[in-house]
């Protein structure tokens, strides 16, 4: 049976490879993250970190749900986990960035009776939001 010393020192051990575990784990998230916010910003022409903020600044939570996203937890419109690897949006279009700002902007023109409001969108705040929703890969 080992001593209590023996016991804190091995537990001690254990805690500091789980920290240093954890530490590679997320450098590698942030590093991940990073390069998808990159690319979803060079995709665009927007800024994701702006559009995460005009997200949640315009209301879309109260629609969509959107994980990792505290104000996205509507139910109305469809989920928007995983949007920047689908093929179609807003049932008809290809997934282009040009195409998602325009139905961002004006959702009626697209689809006429959809339950979708037009917000007053911009068009920079459109590329924006845009950008953001091309870093949800998943």
């Amino acid at each position: 049976m080992l001593y209590v010393p023996a016991r804190k020192a091995i537990l001690v051990l254990l805690l500091v490879a789980l920290a240093a575990l954890m530490a590679g784990i997320w450098y590698d998230y942030v590093d991940d993250r990073d390069d998808l916010w990159e690319h979803a910003a060079a995709a665009t022409g927007g800024d994701p970190h702006r559009g995460e903020a005009l997200f949640t600044a315009y209301g879309c939570g109260s629609c969509h749900g959107l994980k990792y996203v505290p104000k996205a937890t509507g139910t109305v419109g469809p989920p928007l986990d995983g949007i920047a690897v689908r093929a179609i949006v807003a049932g008809k279009l290809d997934n282009t960035p040009a195409n998602i700002e325009r139905w961002i902007q004006d959702p009626q023109s697209v689809t006429p009776g959809t339950a979708m409001p037009r917000l007053g969108v911009t068009p920079r705040d459109a590329r924006d939001i845009t950008a953001f929703l091309y870093t949800r890969a998943e």
